[in-house]
């Protein structure tokens, strides 16, 4: 799977840097005056190449789990791979019946609508696609990268943001896990220095985002009202609740319930973001929400194959999780 990723992510980029503006993707998000760094950003403008960014991060995470994670690698590397299934619909550009499963980033120009006789007619000669068409698409270029992308932090922001939202995965992943193999507490003490590393990289992108819309927008600040904005924050919070109930949990055996509640719903806030912001719900009231692509309902499954599954599992196991009856006192620097 992670080769697979990497390669994908290395053959987009190929095409992208010579220019082969005959796939949509290409001609779509760059152009031939784009410097190599903002070609590399070209990939994650559109929905495909965030997707696999996404997908991306989970490979390396997956990678570091298979080394680290021990007696919990297989039900947490379970719950990685089935995302890692679900993001790789995302790209898959199929039809089954009348629902489309994702968009093609190895989709040619050619068959993507743009170059149809009624939108591109100096493509056809009587009718018929011109021999030389390729040579005309070189010799146009591409559309390019949007101006107000074209700062270093788009290179170094989204990689920074995707990864945040790709490590909430494993807290989700080591709850599920404790639910599943009803060893409730076993994975405390192994999963905290990935709860840190998730909560410290997606405040980290979080915060590049803020700098980003302070240098670049026209709005001279960051954008706190924006739904998008919001829909990144909200699961940082609650990963940070988690993060303090966690250490709680260990430190005196309290609140371990409330983990769990917390890293499941951090995961699932962030799909819920991803749904918000990739539906084209929001292409009317965000100033960067994509808009529509037809996978509405796609976006929507993606949410609810992991908050079901998942508030049903935690409903089973709420009596069988540890906890203490006891009130935590109020003096404890737990507590405070």
């Amino acid at each position: 799977d992670a080769i697979s990723v990497f390669a994908i992510f290395a053959i987009i980029y190929f095409i992208i840097s010579n220019h082969f503006f005959e796939y949509s993707y290409a001609w779509n998000h760059s152009d031939k005056s784009l410097e190599p760094k903002y070609l590399l950003s070209s990939i994650w403008e559109g929905q495909e190449g965030s997707f696999l960014l996404w997908a991306f991060w989970h490979a390396v995470l997956g990678l570091v789990l298979m080394r680290t994670a021990k007696k919990w690698e297989a039900p947490v590397m379970s719950v990685i791979s089935f995302a890692q299934l679900c993001l790789s619909t995302m790209i898959l550009g199929i039809y089954i019946f009348d629902l489309k499963l994702g968009n093609n980033p190895f989709l040619l120009l050619r068959d993507s609508g743009v170059m149809a006789p009624e939108n591109a007619p100096a493509f056809y000669s009587g009718g018929v696609l011109r021999e030389d068409y390729l040579q005309l698409i070189n010799n146009r270029g591409g559309q390019g990268l949007n101006q107000l992308l074209q700062n270093y932090w788009m290179v170094i922001h989204p990689p920074i943001l995707f990864l945040g939202f790709a490590s909430t995965i494993v807290p989700f992943a080591y709850a599920i896990a404790g639910l599943w193999k009803k060893d409730f507490g076993g994975w405390s003490k192994q999963l905290l220095p990935w709860s840190l590393f998730s909560g410290g990289i997606l405040g980290l992108g979080i915060m590049m985002g803020a700098k980003w819309a302070y240098e670049s927008l026209n709005f001279e600040g960051y954008w706190a009202w924006d739904p998008v904005e919001n829909a990144s924050l909200v699961p940082w919070l609650v990963m940070v609740a988690g993060l303090h109930t966690h250490l709680i949990f260990n430190a005196t055996g309290h609140s371990l319930r409330t983990t769990y509640l917390f890293y499941i719903l951090s995961f699932i806030l962030i799909l819920y973001s991803t749904y918000l912001t990739r539906s084209g719900d929001l292409q009317d009231t965000s100033v960067h929400a994509f808009v529509t692509s037809g996978m509405n309902s796609q976006l929507r499954a993606f949410v609810f194959v992991f908050l079901v599954p998942s508030v049903i599992l935690y409903a089973l196991r709420y009596r069988q999780i540890p906890h203490i009856v006891k009130e935590e006192n109020t003096w404890s620097r737990e507590f405070w």
